[in-house]
C-alpha cells in the first residue's frame, strides 16, 4: 500500500511540475541572443522591444489587469494580442512585451488612458536568473548578486534594473523563472 501511495504521489508531483513548465512554454518570449556567460550571468543582445505599459500604483495585480484588458481587446481596434513573457517591471511601471511580429506602428491604441505604448531600445544587457516569489527582498537580493558579478567582470551598468517574470502566480515559487537585467555598454562586454 505504501509503495502504491508513493507512486501516485510521485506521478502527481511530476504532473504539477510538467504543467508549470508547459504553461511557460506556451507563450512567445522576448527574443535575445546570448553573447557569453560570465560567472553565472548572461550577456544578451536584445532587439528593440515594444511594450504596453502602465503604472503599478494599485499593486501588481491592478497593473497586470489593465495590461491584460489591453491585450484582450480593450484597445481602439478591439484586437486580441497574444500574451508573451516576461512581464517586465521597472521603476513602478509594469509592461507586457508585444509579440515579435508586432511593429510599433501596427499596435492598437489603448482604450484605457493609463496604458501606454513604449519601447525599450535594443542593446546589450547583463542578466541573472533567480527563483522565488515577487517581493522587494527577493528583487533586492537578485539585483545585488547581479551588480556584484557585473563589478567582478568589469561591466559598467548603464540603466536601472528591469525585472522579468515568466510564470503565472500559481507556479510554486521555487519553480518560478525570474530575471533581473541591467543595460551595459556593448564595447565593455
Amino acid at each position: 500500500m505504501n509503495h502504491l501511495l508513493m507512486i501516485v504521489l510521485a506521478a502527481l508531483g511530476l504532473s504539477v511540475l510538467g504543467g508549470c513548465a508547459a504553461v511557460r512554454g506556451g507563450y512567445e518570449s522576448a527574443p535575445y541572443r546570448v553573447v557569453r556567460v560570465v560567472d553565472g550571468l548572461e550577456l544578451r543582445d536584445y532587439p528593440q522591444l515594444e511594450l504596453a505599459e502602465t503604472r503599478m500604483g494599485d499593486g501588481a495585480n491592478g497593473g497586470f489587469g489593465r495590461l491584460f484588458r489591453y491585450i484582450t481587446g480593450n484597445n481602439a481596434q478591439e484586437r486580441h494580442i497574444p500574451m508573451t513573457t516576461p512581464v517586465l517591471m521597472q521603476g513602478g511601471r509594469m509592461g507586457f512585451v508585444m509579440p515579435s511580429a508586432s511593429a510599433a506602428a501596427s499596435l492598437p491604441k489603448p482604450s484605457d488612458p493609463s496604458v501606454s505604448l513604449a519601447s525599450i531600445p535594443g542593446g546589450r544587457f547583463a542578466v541573472l536568473r533567480f527563483s522565488g516569489g515577487r517581493s522587494r527582498d527577493n528583487e533586492a537580493a537578485a539585483e545585488r548578486r547581479l551588480r556584484e558579478r557585473m563589478a567582478a567582470a568589469g561591466l559598467q551598468p548603464e540603466s536601472e534594473p528591469i525585472f522579468g517574470y515568466f510564470d503565472p502566480p500559481w507556479t510554486p515559487s521555487f519553480l518560478r523563472r525570474n530575471e533581473v537585467m541591467i543595460r551595459i555598454a556593448a564595447s565593455k562586454s
